[in-house]
């Protein structure tokens, strides 16, 4: 842990600074992405059935997304504010921040685990699995539940970490437990015959070694911000506007699975069990554009919001110019790559299956056009959260998903003879309009938020 500790958030040159914190967060968004999408590389080879688990285990990809939401409300609430007022000087109410979300992702993990392990086989095949991928889906998901609470702790309490500048540590928690994971998933989906049990166990395993890293740096002595028993007891002037503010990024994430149990529900119905597989091996492809576009944002949020907090406009506005121009630069770079060489990405999850291969290949192109320009809407809607912005980010993150793509997905096949293509189709449509609103929507209000905190240039 010899993390830098003197990074100056309001006077170090911004070109280094946001590369110095972005990089590593990056890193640690691509290797955190490895948690799910190994499993499905080892699982969609499994001689014979590997197709069917391969759909199994993406029928429990809204159960994962539920539960990092719920990460996502305290943490990416809870840091942003934290920052702002470690910007001000304010560094008692920041502890307390923390010390508060600290104990509210305890409580969610209970609820959670509790809820997923009653009702779990009904939602399951609410969320479309068959009576041949129930028992895929089924094991894997009463395992990872287990884990909820090294989830929330190792995704919730990180975030506090970045928040402070110290983004190796940040991201050396999600590289050591996914490289654990790497290392495990073999062992126990092949050497001990457990499949998509073993791809569960050592999910969560993995997750709680990066756990119990993230509570041992904030209980320490290099943080900023650290852990203390005094301010665990959860109190409303505190926690209600880290909720708030969080508020935005769980809607981000918890449409996820609205959306993921849309187009499986409806792909089920017109296109079967393949169909809904190869919804399984997009999803996995778009997180390579989405994950490292996170990390980007993440990496630009303490900068933005510390200057915010201190009063420091034009840091402000040179952040947003620099994190735009790179979030929108990678994402055609990476959506064009994707697109111009589907049947590589789709190779990764599954060979031996050819109906499975054909309609992932052409449903590739398809869906992943809207990603050419989403880094507008990811550098935009995250700047917003970071300025504290939480009523702005939260309608943006709504339009996207839920306003737009979450009902033409059951709308657009019905103009189609290929109901199957009408399905997809839904993702770039919603993605394009989102990308138009969020940017007209930023030109106009950025300016006057700056204005009316009263920063000085």
């Amino acid at each position: 842990m010899k993390e830098k500790t003197t990074t100056d958030l309001g006077k170090d040159p911004l070109g280094k600074l946001l590369l110095k914190l972005a990089i590593p967060a990056i890193l640690a968004q691509l290797v955190n992405m490895l948690y799910n999408i190994v499993d499905r590389i080892y699982i969609g080879h499994i001689p014979e059935e590997g197709a069917l688990a391969l759909t199994g285990i993406g029928l429990c990809f809204p159960v994962l997304m539920l539960v990092m939401a719920f990460s996502c409300l305290i943490g990416m609430g809870g840091a942003p504010r934290a920052a702002i007022y470690m910007g001000k000087g304010e560094n008692e109410k920041a502890q307390k921040i923390l010390g508060n979300c600290v104990t509210v992702l305890i409580v969610i993990s209970i609820l959670l685990t509790a809820a997923f392990l009653l009702f779990g086989e009904s939602l399951l095949y609410l969320f479309g699995a068959s009576e041949d991928t129930i028992g895929y889906a089924l094991p894997y998901m009463r395992i990872y539940v287990c884990g909820t609470i090294f989830v929330q702790f190792a995704l919730g309490l990180n975030s506090f970490i970045t928040t402070q500048g110290f983004a190796t540590i940040s991201m050396a928690t999600v590289i050591i437990g996914a490289a654990l994971n790497i290392i495990l998933d073999p062992v126990f989906i092949y050497a001990c015959h457990m499949g998509v049990r073993g791809a569960a166990l050592a999910t969560i395993l993995s997750q709680a070694v990066s756990a119990l890293w993230v509570v041992g740096f904030l209980g320490g002595k290099k943080t900023k911000l650290k852990i203390r028993r005094k301010d665990l007891p959860i109190k409303k002037e505190y926690i209600l506007p880290v909720m708030a503010l969080g508020v935005s990024p769980f809607v981000m994430q918890s449409t996820e699975s609205l959306i993921n149990i849309s187009f499986n529900t409806s792909l089920s119905k017109y296109g079967g069990d393949m169909a809904v597989g190869a919804m399984t091996i997009l999803t996995s492809v778009m997180q390579l554009v989405w994950m490292p576009l996170s990390g980007l944002t993440q990496g630009a949020q303490p900068i933005i919001s510390f200057n915010y907090g201190a009063g420091n406009q034009e840091r402000v506005k040179k952040t947003f110019r620099m994190l735009i121009c790179s979030a929108l630069g990678f994402s055609l770079v990476m959506g064009g790559i994707v697109m111009l060489f589907p049947q590589v990405f789709v190779s990764i999850f599954n060979k031996n299956s050819k109906e499975l291969v054909d309609i992932s290949v052409w449903a590739m192109r398809i869906f992943m056009v809207g990603t050419l320009i989403l880094g507008i809407q990811s550098a935009c809607q995250q700047t917003f959260l970071a300025l504290g912005q939480a009523k702005i980010s939260l309608f943006l993150a709504c339009l996207r998903k839920i306003i737009l793509m979450i009902p033409l997905i059951f709308i657009l096949p019905h103009f189609f003879e290929n109901k199957v293509f009408g399905v997809f189709l839904a993702e770039p449509v919603s993605d394009i309009i989102a990308v138009i609103v969020t940017g007209t929507t930023f030109f106009f209000a950025f300016p006057r938020i700056l204005e009316q905190s009263g920063a000085s240039s």
